[in-house]
């Protein structure tokens, strides 16, 4: 088998039955797999330090295929391929493959449905960030209120009762309202809030480790718009109309929102 139909990045460099690319995650594998019918063969896959090699090999492992009565076609169509069937075909993989503390154990077909593939897979509790703290913040940038650990919404009536409440403080926090020229000319408002988010090293019983490292904490600008803005506004794919930015030392509201006018084509309107 040929790798000519075998692609890993868009950075691949190919020789004969080998592929070599560079990789820019943090990924440790050893993968054995069949391919299915848009990858047709067998290959070995090994990533480690940044590099990714990938070897064609032989046809020991088959691909899953498991036959499909197909009971909605015409006879017109049953006639034209002379039969009533198909394959359905997926590849089949062995191996394991870490990255940024998320593992994974293939064990053979992988379908992409978890209700029928053949593989196990678990986040590393002492590689994992558990999420700590949401604070919200003033028109100057100082402390408003801070999420309960208790609220979590899903699932049980009390945490549904909690994120209500935690939703009418969001709301009571000082806002402000600033006017801006999208790139075509449209004016229209955006009502901006300080946030703050903390995580801590460590989950479950490692959530000691905490204790050796600094925790992240990232304070972003959260902005809702009065109307769809950015260049895929109008379109299928649709603008934004609302999402957080990350702010800079210092920056207050006004600050951070003219660096993202700025940024996108945007035109600020004191």
């Amino acid at each position: 088998m040929s790798t000519t139909t075998m692609r890993w990045s868009d950075d691949d460099r190919k020789l004969g039955p080998f592929i070599y690319a560079p990789d820019k995650y943090k990924n440790l594998a050893l993968v054995i797999g069949s391919g299915d019918e848009e990858y047709p063969g067998c290959r070995v896959r090994l990533s480690g330090f940044g590099h990714t090699f990938i070897a064609a090999l032989p046809a020991i492992i088959k691909p899953w295929r498991n036959k499909i009565i197909a009971s909605t076609w015409d006879a017109e169509t049953v006639a034209r391929l002379g039969r009533n069937w198909y394959y359905d075909t997926h590849e089949r993989e062995y191996g394991f493959s870490l990255s940024e503390g998320f593992l994974r154990i293939f064990l053979g077909r992988q379908t992409n449905n978890s209700s029928t593939t053949q593989s196990w897979s678990y986040f590393l509790p002492w590689t994992q960030w558990r999420h700590v703290r949401h604070s919200i913040y003033g028109l100057n940038g100082e402390f408003f209120a801070t999420e309960s650990d208790q609220t979590s919404f899903l699932g049980t009536s009390d945490g549904r009762i909690a994120w209500n409440k935690w939703q009418a403080i969001v709301n009571s926090c000082p806002t402000r309202t600033f006017s801006f020229a999208d790139f075509d000319g449209e004016k229209l408002t955006v009502k901006t809030r300080i946030e703050e988010r903390e995580w801590r090293f460590g989950t479950g019983w490692f959530a000691w480790l905490s204790m050796f490292r600094k925790p992240r904490i990232q304070r972003s600008l959260n902005l809702e718009f009065s109307g769809e803005t950015g260049r895929r506004k109008g379109s299928w794919k649709g603008g934004t109309i609302g999402h957080s930015i990350e702010m800079l030392p210092n920056e207050l509201h006004e600050s951070a929102f003219r660096r993202y006018c700025n940024d996108h084509e945007m035109t600020f309107k004191p």
